[in-house]
Formats: structure tokens, sequence, C-alpha cells
């Protein structure tokens, strides 16, 4: 056995101090923000996107002339395509390329997608997993309320679209093979199928004059307006009606978006034919199937699709306010249309009706809102009237055309429909500049506002002692 050390007289002891555990409050330590950035990811994909474009199409092959297109027209197509509105300052048809419309319809794509879901699905083609935070952003990207089954979801749009934008080139194709050489019926078919099912509004048929030639054709402005509906309601509400197969069975939003939807069509319809009826620029030299052909298509596309057979210069000045109305409401959240959405405004409309029959909670098919979500509606209505006010008083000291023109320019900017009483080539490089601005925040501007709410969003444990204001 060792025999044990002993101390000498004089040697030093060292004592080892005993340690404390060092404990950290949970509540102390700062959480990262996950969804925070969120905005801000699906911000910078539209920017980076929209650079890309305006660089590929400022190159000389792009233009048919061979020369480099400007920085502020290439700048305004792109965000144009990116934000699917349809705005253009050179003629589409004439101007640009067989490269220049090929570049145009893939940022038509990418933008009717959206940049997260085109992310997802260029992840998916090269074998890459989608972890939860792209799975968070994906969900915020579309307005859902849950997470399962969001890759899956994104999998089955990209299918309905390729889809129904290939039953509309089809179909568009029976109608022009006869009129245009093989390949150009084809590029026509398969480019406008894609611009009309994204709610685009671009068009290859020349000098600025979308679909005035087919104005009578019963084809062309059925099958555009099929295309036009299917993507500016959103696929989760085609997927809910398929599914439920009955009206009961369908969600509240669903049945808001459709209910809504029809409201508006069958409105616009009418108040079309009343003001348009007679007038010899519009209507007037059409038989009657033709002028209810023709009002129904209008009412369509003012939903931000931004094709038109008439010409919106000619119409009448309460059609052109009445315009205004449906450009600003667009279609369904999560689709590829703009506007304050279908989903905000038959709530609002709804909350409305209940507070007028006095019912202490609002709702809609026996169903009760939330206020949290009737707060966010009214907070994206008011912004969003907030920043088309700011707009047009802009566009007041830039340009020289009247208020009625600008207020409708900017409204069919900010609900990227693209339509315009043709003032758009003769803006200044200042007007085009802020409609390209505007045509921004109208595509992303009530998403990153809603998304910002949610995550502003804290649960309290207190209340303010309650109070009145004097209303009316």
């Amino acid at each position: 056995m060792q025999e044990r050390q002993r101390r000498r007289p004089g040697d030093r002891v060292f004592r080892v101090p005993r340690l404390k555990p060092w404990r950290v409050p949970l509540a102390a330590i700062r959480r990262p923000r996950t969804g925070a950035i969120s905005p801000l990811i699906v911000v910078y994909g539209f920017v980076g996107l929209i650079a890309l474009g305006t660089l590929l199409l400022a190159l000389p092959v792009s233009s048919k002339a061979g020369q480099f297109t400007s920085f502020t027209n290439s700048l305004f197509t792109a965000t144009s395509a990116v934000c699917v509105t349809g705005h253009v300052v050179v003629d589409t048809g004439t101007y640009w390329s067989s490269f220049g419309q090929g570049v145009i319809l893939a940022l038509i794509q990418i933008g009717g997608f959206g940049f997260m879901t085109s992310a997802t699905l260029l992840l998916l083609i090269l074998g890459r997993k989608i972890g939860l935070r792209e799975r968070l952003l994906i969900g915020e990207s579309m307005s859902l309320q849950r997470l399962g089954g969001v890759v899956k979801l994104v999998k089955r749009i990209a299918v309905f679209t390729i889809l129904i934008e290939g039953i509309g080139a089809i179909l568009f194709c029976f109608r022009f093979w006869g009129e245009y050489p093989p390949g150009t019926a084809i590029w026509r078919s398969i480019f406008h199928s894609v611009s009309a099912f994204n709610n685009a509004g671009f068009d290859v048929f020349g000098d600025f004059r979308s679909l005035l030639d087919y104005q009578t054709d019963t084809l062309v402005v059925l099958v555009t307006a099929a295309l036009v509906f299917l993507g500016g309601i959103s696929f989760i509400v085609v997927a809910d009606v398929f599914g439920a197969r009955r009206w009961t069975r369908l969600s509240l939003d669903t049945k808001i978006v459709l209910a809504t939807t029809a409201s508006l069509l069958l409105l616009g319809m009418i108040v079309m034919l009343l003001t348009e009826y007679s007038d010899p620029d519009t209507f007037g030299p059409l038989a009657f199937p033709g002028k209810l052909l023709n009002a129904f298509f209008h009412s369509v596309t003012t939903r931000t699709a931004g094709f038109s057979t008439i010409s919106i210069a000619s119409i009448a000045a309460y059609s052109v306010f009445f315009t205004i109305l449906l450009m600003f409401i667009g279609g369904a959240a999560g689709s590829t249309a703009g506007g304050i959405k279908v989903n905000t405004f038959g709530m609002l409309t709804a909350t409305i009706w209940s507070s007028i029959r006095g019912k202490e909670y609002a709702g809609a098919f026996g169903r009760e809102f939330r206020n949290e979500q009737i707060h966010r509606a009214l907070a994206v209505v008011m912004l969003s009237l907030g920043l088309v006010a700011i707009v047009v008083l802009v566009l007041t000291r830039t340009e020289e055309f009247d208020f009625l023109d600008l207020l409708f320019e900017t409204v069919s900017a900010f609900g990227t429909v693209g339509l315009s009483t043709g003032i758009t080539p003769g803006l200044s490089v200042a007007g085009r500049l802020i409609i390209t601005a505007t045509m921004f925040l109208g595509r992303l501007g009530p998403l990153a506002l809603a998304l910002s709410l949610i995550q502003r969003q804290r649960p309290t444990t207190y209340r303010y002692p309650k109070d009145q204001v004097r209303i009316g």
C-alpha cells in the first residue's frame, strides 16, 4: 500500500473553491424570432427577381430592334410582370423579341406562383428537404392557418396550374391555328393562357389592343374569363369546392369568397350594361348577346386580370369610377390576384350587416368572425386607401393628366390589374417610377402588413376599462 504523504510544517494548502452551478432563467434568453423576418424574405425575393428581370430585359437580345432598353422601361416591365399587373410602357407584341417575351412569361409564372412557392418548387426539383422554417414562410405567404401538408399543397398547386394553363393553351390553339403560322399560334396560345391564369394581363397581339379584335369571339372571351376566374379565387377554394361538393360542407372562407365574387361579378355586369349599352364607342354597335358577353368579361377582368375587349378610355365616367372600386377589391387571398381581396371585403361587409342588424358579434353563414381578423381587415383597407391617396397626390404634381385618369392608373397598379385609360406610355420618368413602386407595394403591401400583424400579436393578461366614443 502506498503511504499517504504527510504535510510538512510550512507547506501551503491550496483549496479549490466550491463552485455553484450557474442558472440562467429561461425568460432571460432571447429566442430567435423565426417568423419576424419572413416578410423581408418575401420582399427580398421579389426584389431580386425584379432586378434579374430588369437586367435581362435591358439586353439588346430582348428587343426586336436589337438595342439596349432604358433602365426605366426595363424596370417598369419587369415589375409589372413579377407583380402580375399588366401595365406596359412599350407594346409587348411589337417591341420585345421572342427572348424578351420569354423572359416576361417566366417572370409572370414565377410571380403568379409567389416567391416562396416558386422557391419551394425549385428546392423540391433539386431534391432538397423543406424544413420547418420554410414551411412557416410558405404558410404565411399563402395565408394558411396550419402547417400540415404545406409541401403537398405546393405540389398540388403546381400540378393544378400547369394542367389549367395547358388546357387553356390547347383551347386557344384551336382558335389561333388558322389565323397565324403554327409556331406563332402555339406561342400566342401558351403566352395568353399563362398570362390569363396568373391574372397578368400581358398580351402579344400588338399595338396595345389587348382583346379588342376578339370582342365577339365567344371562345377566346369565355376561355380567358374562365382562366382569370380560376386563377383569381385561389387553388384552396377550388380544392375545397371539389372536396366538399356541398355548400353546407364548405369552409367559411370559401363561402365568403364565392358569395362575394358572384355578387361583384353580377353587380359589375349590370352596371356596365346600364352605362355602356348604347355607347357607340363601346357596347353600342354590338348585338345583345355581344353586349352581355362583353359586360360579363369586363366584370371578370377588373378583378386584377387587365385584359380588355373595349377601349377603357371610351367608357363613361361612372363606369370608370365603378371599375376603380372593383379593381381596389381584387380577387381572393392566396391567389394570383391583387387588391385588398374579396375575403377582406366580404368579411367587412358581413360585419357591417351584423352591426346594422344589432348583433353583438359579427359573423356570416352561421359562423362568428374573430375580432383580431376584423381588426386586420380594417388595417389593410385603411392603409391601402392611404397609399392610393398619397400616390395620386404625388402624380397630380408630376403628371398633366386628368385626376380621374390618374386615380384609375393608381388603383390599377395597386390592385395589380393592368387596365389603363391609355396614359401609361405617356407617363414621365418620375410617373413611371411611382407606378412601379405602387405595383410592388400593391403586390406585397397587404400581404406584408398581414404577416407583420400576425407576428406582433401578443396575448395580454389585462384589459383597459371600456368607454364609449360617439359615432355618426
